[in-house]
């Protein structure tokens, strides 16, 4: 699953909170946008790996961390800032890495 930011309608909370739950909080996962602008969660390639072609890319979240899954997607304080995140960072991200607290 992804979220193309290019669409306007696109970027809604409700489109981070399916994006969130579609993710296992069993693997570090890593929210990456790309340079042509899909939000997705990575989870086999995560840090500072692998990072040609991303525009920029969030920490990434340790395995076990709740910040993924059915329980993250939950949480509307969460889902609000990840939009806020996506939505501030696209598409001209101040850097390639972006802190969300």
């Amino acid at each position: 699953m992804h979220i193309d930011l290019n669409n306007p309608e696109g970027l809604t909370p409700e489109a981070v909170r399916q994006l969130l739950a579609s993710a296992s909080d069993d693997v570090h996962t890593q929210l990456r946008v790309s340079k042509d602008g899909r939000a997705y969660l990575s989870s086999g390639v995560v840090g500072g790996t692998d990072i040609d072609g991303l525009l920029f890319r969030l920490e990434t979240w340790a395995a076990g961390s709740g910040y993924v899954g059915n329980v993250a997607a939950s949480d509307e304080v969460w889902v609000m800032q990840i939009f806020n995140a996506l939505k501030e960072n696209w598409p001209n991200p101040p850097f390639d890495y972006i802190d969300v607290y």
